[in-house]
């Protein structure tokens, strides 16, 4: 994700645009079934190979389905795949796919996930999540050019038998490959169409929902797709996605019935919600971390007593339970707690101490590094203008500006993807951002700090044992090794601080009653496939 240094008058009239067309005077007629989902920030592409945030993926997720899918809990199930075996080494994975078709009409074929490998790991592609598919064979080397596409690990057997061949046994492939990257695009269109077959006019798709209309910052409007293999289980005729930047504008819709569910909602009013709208106020634990990246490659951050310093004196208390107030968890480790065959992760060795503590070792820690009166450190903090980032900001300015007089932040908040631009780019000093896992596994975090996996590596973090730790923990098949290495190298990472662990998430929701089959669930993706609408209190 990606975002410009300032909050352009652009961006303005942008976020007025996405207001006004949030369910507004100009809220499309309902025909049938219909949804109209709040869905946090305007997509940069609907292309599965070139998209990377949650509200992409809301999107993307309902109109293509990977080998597995997600099911009304969040968890794993088959999608394309109707059956597959794993070797004995669990490196080689054979499926079978079930008959399907395209939306024109084309079958699904074991050819079009080969094609579409391939493509999202091209580096003529530029595919930002690229990094998260190099468990399979030849993956890297192919993304960094090192060796040409048609040696990816992946080949049709035949039509409707599919071979997928890793570098290391990998436990999470059943979730990894339900995530858009590993999504298939067709084939016979995107060859013909190039960039372009992503337009509503062109097209064609493989799950429930298709693109008919994108109105940019307005609304994106899909329509349920009768040639879906599964559609007589889809209940919505038609979803409406609004980019609803500001999350007190959404609540208030949701209020009046312009919005059906928002994807948020402003954490100091969920006793206010609880009271006004019982029944649409949902809260769950996530598997999600927020925090804060600093540029590695840039001074002062590519000192680690800058940036443990920096670390300690932020006040996650204060901020989690008089911000906040959702629930969230201080964090002081990058793995979230919950997550599947990771007991008892790493921590930052300094979380048991005092504020007052903190602070004072951070001082200490700063001026060992050469700052103070006659130098004093100075660097710009950016943040995404979204949610309850605008108001932590102010509290994070004022906790580093209090560690010494000659400490000075300024602050400046970004449209939350021009600021994730900045971050794959390298182009910025200090900035918030969150992780929300791919698939239940501590390696899809841990991954995020490995020296290869490239723009998604915001800190540009770099450390020969971190890495030589989360590759050998992927090789090793026995779980309680393999935690132990990664506990190991989380450890690492932690005493170097290339990101400050801020708090574990919870997912935030409003949903009217009216709508059904909404289920709580730690990933918080909830898929329109199986949502509908009780009417039955209508006139």
């Amino acid at each position: 994700m990606s975002y410009v240094s300032r909050f352009t008058l652009a961006a303005f009239a942008a976020s007025v645009l996405v207001l006004s067309g949030c369910g507004g005077g100009n809220k499309p007629a309902d025909e049938g079934l219909t949804l109209h989902r709040g869905n946090a920030a305007e997509p940069l592409s609907l292309d599965p190979h070139q998209a990377s945030g949650t509200w992409e993926n809301n999107i993307i997720g309902d109109m293509f389905i990977g080998l597995f899918t997600e099911n009304a809990t969040g968890e794993p199930v088959p999608g394309m795949a109707e059956n597959w075996i794993t070797s004995e080494d669990g490196k080689t994975w054979t499926f079978t796919l079930r008959e399907a078709s395209w939306s024109d009409g084309f079958p699904v074929t074991a050819n079009d996930f080969v094609y579409s490998l391939r493509r999202i790991l091209n580096p003529e592609t530029l595919a930002q999540y690229a990094s998260l598919l190099f468990s399979i064979k030849n993956a890297e080397a192919i993304n960094s050019g090192k060796m040409p596409v048609d040696e990816l690990g992946v080949r049709a057997i035949d039509e409707h038998t599919l071979e997928i061949k890793l570098e290391y046994p990998a436990p999470y492939l059943p979730g990894l490959l339900s995530h858009y990257t590993s999504m298939p695009v067709p084939a016979h269109i995107v060859k013909e169409k190039g960039s372009a077959w992503i337009k509503p006019e062109n097209i064609v798709v493989n799950g429930p929902y298709k693109l008919v209309e994108w109105r940019t910052n307005d609304y994106v409007h899909s329509t349920k797709n009768p040639l879906f293999f599964d559609a007589k289980n889809v209940c919505l005729d038609d979803i409406f996605y609004y980019p609803t930047v500001d999350n007190n504008s959404a609540e208030r819709q949701v209020r009046e019935g312009r919005l059906d569910l928002n994807n948020d909602f402003p954490g100091q009013k969920l006793e206010f919600l609880n009271k006004q709208l019982p029944g649409y106020v949902r809260v769950h634990p996530y598997l999600g971390t927020t925090y804060f990246s600093l540029n590695t490659r840039k001074a002062p951050f590519n000192d680690k007593r800058v940036r443990n310093a920096l670390g300690m004196a932020l006040d996650r208390d204060f901020m989690t339970s008089e911000i906040l107030k959702s629930g969230q968890i201080p964090a002081y480790s990058l793995v979230p707690p919950g997550v599947a065959n990771y007991p008892k992760g790493a921590s930052v060795k300094w979380a048991n101490l005092s504020l007052e503590e903190r602070k004072k070792k951070a001082r200490e820690l700063l001026m060992e590094a050469g700052y103070g009166p006659d130098h004093p450190l100075t660097f710009e903090y950016i943040y995404r203008n979204t949610r309850d980032n605008p108001r932590i900001a102010p509290a994070v300015q004022a906790d580093w500006n209090d560690i010494a007089p000659w400490v000075n932040v300024t602050i400046t908040g970004t449209e939350t993807q021009i600021l994730y631009a900045n971050l794959r780019a390298g182009e910025f000093e200090a900035s918030d951002g969150a992780w929300i896992a791919d698939y239940n596994d501590a390696q899809n975090f841990l991954y995020l700090m490995e020296t290869r996996t490239g723009q998604m590596n915001y800190s540009k973090y770099s450390n020969a044992e971190y890495d030589a730790l989360v590759d050998q923990s992927n090789k090793e098949l026995d779980m309680e090794k393999r935690a132990a290495l990664m506990r190991k190298a989380e450890q690492i990472m932690l005493d170097d601080m290339p990101v400050i662990p801020m708090w574990y998430e919870v997912n935030r929701a409003l949903v009217s009653p009216k709508v059904t089959g909404w289920v709580d669930n730690i990933v918080d993706i909830h898929r329109s496939r199986y949502l509908c609408i009780d009417r039955s209190d209508d006139k």
